[in-house]
């Protein structure tokens, strides 16, 4: 027996129109269409096995297996009940759900299979189903969302199931059900008027879909929860499947994708994107985040933090790699702290107010929750150097004093004076201070630019700025 392995994956929308209302918009139409053509797609990868992951059936307590082998019913979808109805008969692979079953249980994490008749099967897993395999030709299994579960349980979830991918020598299709943005429109809509709920959250979607186009899956994956907060979606599940579908194509971002259809389905971002995991030719970037085998029970959801650990003695939460340990920003009078920007490394405030004048500590690129460093460190874990992008990190730097600044009630334009500090001043001055004319250049404050020799972790700038608050 070949050992097994996960020959392509898709990104698929989540709502019923593309089953059964594809005529009532061209947009709709160019979905189903784009379905259409997953799904030749899969029959000429001669896959055995499709495995949906699906964010329309959400779970409390660990993640649960769909494993009844022939699950019928009438899916009528909770918010549009006037499509009509789909009668789904599924072929459902039940071995599998018990073997992924035990590998989570080996793995540490909790789950169990479900099996009775009348389930109600979610919808996105029925649209997905109905469409990419309309014949039941190619057997399946339906894994839930946990809502509470972070990414280092959605990444062993993965795992467990490649566990069983690699045994029995499958050639597995991984399929997330899911919408970009999902925020839709909460009135009635004629078809024609469907569009994306916000500008912020189209410039999201294509955001994403350019990184998904590129193989960039991983940069997506840590991406997640910064485009979360971006586009103000409340449910943390949204962007869990990433996470997942990363972990099932091993955490790279060298693979080759193609964007099939990207178009709005009542106001929320709908999107059929194929991911082969052919490597595309470009450099893959580094893994940014823990690379965990087993889950022990701690869950940080969005900022992967475990506050059992945290205490007012130790206020040490997480390690970045290749620099210090990070910390709870310290809470004095007239300090401003802000989720939405990194942890500090040492006993400080993000800023602090004095009379109308408000003081940032220095600030880098690293992304909140995450630590990742848009661009890429400077070196590795051993000190080795990296090839990294200043001008990605700059743009960092400069969004996360955005958000500092703009949590204690100030603007960007009330900026006076920043001391920029660069690592490597002959190599980074020129990309730094192309993006210092298109952000900060254009509201005037004075500056000054410092070689160092280091910072604490692995960035190449790092910016101190003093803001003027008025009278």
């Amino acid at each position: 027996m070949t050992e097994g392995r996960v020959v392509g994956s898709f990104v698929v929308p989540v709502h019923p129109h593309t089953v059964l209302a594809p005529d009532q918009n061209e947009g709709w139409q160019r979905l189903r269409d784009a379905f259409d053509a997953a799904a030749q797609s899969i029959k000429e990868l001669d896959a055995d096995l499709l495995v949906i992951y699906s964010t329309t059936w959400p779970s409390i307590i660990g993640h649960q297996i769909q494993s009844d082998p022939n699950p019928e019913w009438v899916m009528v979808d909770h918010d549009f009940h006037d499509l009509g109805s789909i009668n789904y008969s599924f072929n459902i692979d039940q071995e599998f759900a018990h073997a992924w079953d035990d590998a989570n249980r080996k793995r540490g994490l909790q789950s169990r299979c479900v099996n009775y008749k009348g389930f109600p099967i979610d919808v996105g897993s029925v649209v997905a189903l109905t469409l990419l395999n309309p014949d039941n030709a190619i057997p399946a299994v339906i894994v839930s969302s946990n809502m509470y579960a972070n990414r280092s349980e959605t990444t062993v979830l993965a795992k467990s199931c490649l566990d069983v991918i690699k045994a029995q020598g499958r050639r597995a299709v991984a399929v997330t059900a899911m919408s970009l943005s999902n925020r839709m429109f909460t009135d009635f809509i004629q078809p024609e008027d469907d569009k994306i709920h916000s500008l912020k959250d189209d410039e999201w979607n294509l955001k994403i879909l350019e990184f998904l186009k590129q193989g960039r899956l991983e940069d997506v994956g840590q991406l997640s929860r910064t485009i979360q907060r971006q586009i103000r979606v409340q449910k943390v599940v949204a962007f869990k499947p990433m996470w997942w579908l990363s972990a099932m194509n091993g955490n790279r971002n060298d693979l080759t994708g193609e964007v099939l259809a990207y178009e709005p389905i009542h106001g929320a971002g709908g999107a059929v994107v194929s991911i082969d995991p052919t490597p595309s030719g470009a450099g893959d970037k580094e893994y940014d985040e823990d690379d965990v085998e087993y889950f022990h029970g701690e869950r940080g959801v969005l900022d992967t933090v475990d506050e059992s650990d945290t205490t007012e003695e130790n206020p040490v939460i997480e390690q970045t790699p290749s620099g210090p340990d990070l910390w709870e920003p310290t809470e004095a009078e007239g300090s401003v702290n802000t989720d939405s920007a990194p942890k500090p490394v040492g006993a400080y405030p993000h800023a602090r107010k004095v009379g109308n004048m408000l003081f940032l500590s220095g600030v880098g690129p690293r992304q909140p929750g995450t630590n990742a460093i848009p661009g890429g460190p400077i070196h590795d874990e051993n000190g080795e150097p990296l090839d990294y992008d200043i001008e990605a990190q700059t743009h960092a730097v400069v969004n996360n004093v955005k958000r500092i600044v703009e949590e204690a009630g100030a603007s960007m334009d009330q900026v006076v004076d920043v001391t920029t500090f660069l690592v490597d001043m002959k190599r980074d001055f020129k990309g730094y201070n192309d993006v210092w004319a298109q952000t900060l250049g254009k509201i005037g404050p004075t500056r000054t630019t410092l070689a160092i020799d280091a910072l604490p972790t692995p960035i190449a700038v790092e910016m101190k700025v003093i803001v003027h608050l008025g009278e």
